[in-house]
C-alpha cells in the first residue's frame, strides 16, 4: 500500500516535470533533466538554476513572485522537453524548414524555438480555458439573472468543466500513458526525499504519485481562483471581459502560487481541504511508475540537489552511463 507524505518532512522546494522518457528536476542550485536512451544509458543535462527573483529583489515580493515562477518554469520545461526529444531525433533526416530555421537564426535557433512555444502555449491556454469560458458565458445570459456575480460563477464552471474535458481527453492519447508514468515517478521520488528515506528505486516505489506542488493542482486552483477574482469585475461587453481576464491573469497566477507554497508547507485541515481537489485530479495526470522510471526520476533529483554520489552509484549498480 502506498504510504502518504511523512509528516516531518525534509523542507525543500524540489520540483519536477516528466519529459519524453524522462525526469526534469529542479533543485535551489541545478536543474537536471535524466533521459533514458535505453536499458544501459541514461542521459543529463544539467544546468544552473538561475532565478531572476535572486537577481531582482521586486521580483520576489508576494504575487509578483508567482507570475515570474510561472514564465520561469514554462522556459524551463520546454527547454527540457526539447533536451529530451533531441536525444530520439533522426539528425539525418532534418527537414528544409529546420535547416531554414537554423540559417536563419544560427546559434539562436533554440531561444528563439523556445519563445516561440511560450508565446504560442501561453496564447493556447488563454484562448481554451478564459477567451472561450467567457464567450460561452455571454449566450447563456439571458437565461440567468443579471446578478453579476452569479454570471462570473457561472463563468469559471465553464472554465472548470473545459479543463476537466481536456485533462481526461488528452490522457487517452497513447503516448501519453509513459509521460503520466514518469509524472508518477517524478512525485513518488520527491515524496520519498521529503521523507528523508534513502533514494533508490524500491524506497521511492512506496511513497505516493499525489503531490500538493504539482503542476495539475496549480492549474485547478488558477480556474477557483479566477472564479473569485473575475467575480469582482463587472459585466461588459465580451470584448471587455475577455480583456480584464488576459490583464488579470498575472494576478490570478501570482495569488495561486501563494496557495501552492502554503499547501507545500501547511500540514493543517485546511490545506488538506483546499489540495484533495487537485491530488484526485492527479489519478487522472500521473500512472503507477515502474522501477526503471523511478531510476530515471532519483537520478535527476540527484543531480538537482547535488548529491555527489549519484554518478558512481548508477554506474556501479546498474551499468548505466550519465553524459
Amino acid at each position: 500500500m502506498e504510504e502518504g507524505l511523512n509528516s516531518k518532512k525534509r523542507k525543500t522546494s524540489v520540483g519536477g516535470q516528466a519529459v519524453i522518457e524522462g525526469v526534469m528536476m529542479r533543485g535551489k542550485e541545478r536543474i537536471a533533466t535524466a533521459v533514458r536512451v535505453d536499458d544501459k544509458t541514461i542521459k543529463v543535462d544539467e544546468k544552473e538554476c538561475n532565478i531572476a527573483s535572486k537577481r531582482f529583489k521586486i521580483l520576489s515580493l508576494p504575487i509578483i513572485r508567482g507570475f515570474i515562477a510561472l514564465i520561469e518554469s514554462l522556459i524551463i520545461g520546454i527547454n527540457s522537453l526539447n533536451y529530451s526529444a533531441s536525444l530520439f531525433e533522426d539528425y539525418e533526416e532534418e527537414s528544409k524548414f529546420d535547416k531554414w530555421f537554423e540559417s536563419i537564426f544560427k546559434d539562436k535557433s533554440n531561444d528563439v524555438l523556445v519563445g516561440i512555444s511560450l508565446v504560442l502555449g501561453v496564447a493556447f491556454a488563454s484562448v481554451l480555458f478564459f477567451i472561450i469560458p467567457t464567450v460561452l458565458a455571454s449566450f447563456i445570459k439571458k437565461y440567468l439573472t443579471a446578478n453579476t456575480i452569479i454570471l462570473n460563477i457561472a463563468e469559471g464552471v465553464i472554465r472548470v468543466i473545459i479543463f476537466f474535458l481536456y485533462v481526461v481527453l488528452i490522457g487517452k492519447l497513447d503516448d501519453i500513458e509513459r509521460t503520466y508514468m514518469y509524472h508518477g515517478a517524478e512525485h513518488k521520488t520527491i515524496a520519498c526525499y521529503e521523507a528523508g528515506e534513502e533514494l533508490t528505486p524500491e524506497n521511492a516505489k512506496k511513497y505516493t504519485r499525489f503531490h500538493p506542488r504539482c503542476g495539475t493542482n496549480f492549474l485547478f486552483l488558477v480556474m477557483i481562483i479566477s472564479i473569485m477574482i473575475f467575480s469582482l469585475t463587472g459585466w461588459e461587453s465580451v470584448w471587455q471581459r475577455i480583456i480584464s481576464r488576459l490583464l488579470l491573469l498575472p494576478v490570478v497566477t501570482g495569488v495561486t502560487y501563494e496557495v501552492i507554497r502554503f499547501l507545500g508547507k501547511s500540514e493543517s485541515n485546511l490545506a488538506k481541504i483546499i489540495a484533495k481537489p487537485g491530488l484526485m485530479l492527479q489519478k487522472l495526470t500521473t500512472k503507477e511508475p515502474d522501477l526503471k522510471m523511478l531510476e530515471v526520476a532519483i537520478i535527476a533529483l540527484k543531480s538537482a540537489e547535488g548529491i555527489e554520489d549519484s554518478k558512481e552509484e548508477v554506474k556501479d549498480e546498474s551499468s548505466t552511463v550519465i553524459n
